[in-house]
């Protein structure tokens, strides 16, 4: 039986939007070819200290929509993940049933001038409930381990561009208020 998914507008409290973003100069891959590594091996890029995934529907060294991915992360934040999109130039994860987030995430490379590659993770998620919100948002328990391990993500990213980071990774955080138009559309 296919698991529910947990789209942001089961959640609880504010939408957060979070970007990690890594720019790579003078890599070996072009941005299709970079992509291609990344959703041959999703579970290689995640440190296996903060977030184990592990793929439990779909082909092994292959990324396709309806893929399922259950995610051990550090502390009690276990969840799955379903793929929702792949492109040659992205893939998009939502959250499923009992998943400490109710949202989604999208993972990109994109071409910047110069032959420069941007490796970008970009999320709109809200706690699954009052519980989650309290433990990830208020005490921040959550949001470290979730930051660190999207840090990594893209440093490896970077690693196996052939190229270098311009810098370290950068991340933004926007937290929507649940009636702005952004929350609305990304429900």
């Amino acid at each position: 039986m296919k698991k529910p998914e947990q789209p942001a507008s089961t959640g609880s409290g504010p939408l957060f939007e979070r970007r990690y973003f890594v720019d790579i100069d003078q890599p070996a891959l072009s941005a299709e070819e970079l992509m291609d590594a990344i959703q041959c091996n999703v579970e290689h890029y995640s440190p296996d200290l903060l977030a184990e995934f592990e793929k439990v529907k779909g082909q092994s060294h292959r990324l396709r929509q309806d893929d399922e991915f259950s995610i051990k992360i550090l502390g009690p934040w276990n969840g799955s993940v379903r793929v929702t999109e792949v492109t040659p130039a992205c893939f998009e994860l939502i959250t499923l049933e009992d998943h400490p987030e109710a949202g989604r995430i999208k993972f990109s490379v994109e071409s910047l001038d110069k032959g420069a590659l941007r490796f970008e993770i970009h999320s709109w998620a809200r706690s699954r409930d009052g519980l989650v919100a309290f433990a990830y948002d208020t005490l921040g328990m959550g949001k470290r381990v979730q930051q660190q391990t999207w840090e990594l993500f893209c440093e490896k990213v970077a690693e196996a561009s052939g190229g270098h980071a311009r810098g370290p990774v950068q991340v933004e955080t926007i937290e929507h208020d649940k009636d702005s138009a952004e929350a609305r559309a990304h429900a």
